[in-house]
């Protein structure tokens, strides 16, 4: 795969990085993984594998919002080949889905930790992937055809500076698709041990992305049929919020290991997807929204 972008120096080096197919080429150097630095205080290597260790790669709210990106990314690109980052990839489970769903379009995967980056790096060697943080990200203007963001704005806590880089290195035309946790009124337990800075209302979040300079295309959210059953545990689980962190990390633990891989869950929210091209659903565990840079 021929990557269609100049990449900038990395710090420490004094070339540009060429992608040889198999990892960037630096000099004499081969780095699996680009590194630009900068890891934030909103997600750590550990919190990775917490989540992937309990939840692993099939939680059915997970597998459901991998195949909504999909579906929001073939509904509204036009592109015959375009070019779309996951940033937030983490250990590239989606980038694995998309691939399967696109075969033809050329993808990358950033991160703002290390570890699942070298992780999937030594899984997929072929597949371009950075480390960067958002609010900074070192990319070039107007170099994307798509960006894709899912669960990742809430652990950032400068979430209107980390939307305007979405917009900068989007192309004119180019779209996001983002997902977020929804409700601030369902901040609890989890989402203090997953260093979330918050949960978002649809109305503040289509808001943050129209005062980038976005137009919304979509609005929806996932889990519309769970809300109740998930309101329900979520204001249970603010009790927690005074506990000790150990405690804490445990209730987070069970909660993630009972709901993770679920047959029944997964029906519904199949049904719930098929009925979301019709419906736009007023409420849910996750905002949905996609969004386009208008062409200039």
């Amino acid at each position: 795969m021929i990557l269609p972008l100049e990449l900038p120096v990395p710090p420490g080096y004094f070339a540009r990085p060429v992608w040889t197919g198999n990892g960037f080429r630096i000099g004499d150097a081969i780095l699996r993984v680009l590194s630009y630095g900068g890891e934030p205080a909103g997600w750590t290597d550990e919190l990775t594998q917490v989540h992937e260790d309990v939840a692993g790669e099939d939680h059915y709210i997970d597998r459901a919002s991998r195949e909504h990106a999909g579906d929001e990314l073939e509904r509204w690109m036009s592109t015959a080949r375009p070019v779309v980052i996951d940033i937030g990839c983490s250990s590239g489970f989606l980038l694995k889905s998309l691939r399967k769903r696109f075969p033809g379009h050329c993808l990358l995967g950033a991160d703002c930790v290390p570890g699942p980056l070298e992780r999937l790096a030594a899984a997929m060697p072929d597949l371009p992937l950075m480390q960067f943080d958002l609010p900074s990200c070192p990319l070039p203007d107007g170099c994307f055809d798509a960006v894709v963001l899912l669960n990742v704005l809430e652990h950032v806590e400068d979430d209107l500076a980390a939307v305007r880089q979405v917009y900068r290195i989007l192309k004119p035309g180019g779209v996001a698709v983002v997902e977020v946790p929804a409700g601030p009124h369902l901040y609890d337990v989890y989402d203090r041990q997953l260093l979330h800075y918050r949960r978002y209302r649809m109305g503040d979040l289509t808001a943050l992305f129209q005062r980038a300079g976005f137009r919304v295309l979509a609005r929806s959210h996932l889990g519309f049929f769970l809300y109740p059953a998930f309101r329900t545990v979520k204001k249970r689980n603010q009790k927690y919020l005074r506990e000790a962190p150990e405690i804490q990390r445990e209730i987070v633990r069970r909660s993630i290991r009972r709901s993770s891989n679920s047959p029944l869950m997964y029906g519904i929210m199949k049904l719930e997807a098929a009925l979301r091209r019709w419906v736009r659903y007023p409420a849910g565990i996750r905002c949905l929204v996609t969004c386009r840079r208008p062409a200039e």
